[in-house]
């Protein structure tokens, strides 16, 4: 016949090993957050790089562009010219959008996690009233 002592040990042993679940998933969700944040920082800066080469090239496409308004006629000048604003709008939306994701990602810090942590921990001491 179970005793009294035998449904306590059963009970703290319930415990424990929902208490490890509990944490196994907050590591899991902390884990997920940083791997979001990581890819979120990777994109982003990937973004800005493009659009700082993008930049670069529009540069070299304003000055091929000076350099052709004085050579030649109108129409190759301004063609060069057209080609050039083109490169700078494409580098200034890529930029922009990548300043945009790095944002989202930064500070690299599972929020989600130790806030949900922090709530578990208060509810465990007997602070978790709603």
């Amino acid at each position: 016949m179970p005793t009294r002592a035998d449904g306590v040990a059963a009970s703290v042993q319930r415990i424990a090993e929902r208490t490890r679940r509990l944490a196994r998933l907050e590591v899991e969700l902390a884990t997920f957050e940083l791997r979001r944040k990581a890819a979120a920082l990777g994109a982003g800066a990937v973004l800005v790089a493009s659009g700082v080469v993008l930049g670069l090239f529009a540069l070299g496409f304003l000055l091929a562009t000076a350099a052709s308004a004085l050579a030649t006629t109108l129409p190759t000048w301004l063609a060069l010219l057209l080609v050039a604003l083109a490169l700078l709008l494409a580098a200034a939306m890529a930029f922009a959008v990548g300043i945009a994701s790095l944002r989202r990602g930064a500070p690299p810090v599972p929020e989600q996690a130790l806030e949900e942590a922090r709530l578990t921990g208060a509810a465990l001491r007997g602070n978790g009233h709603g």
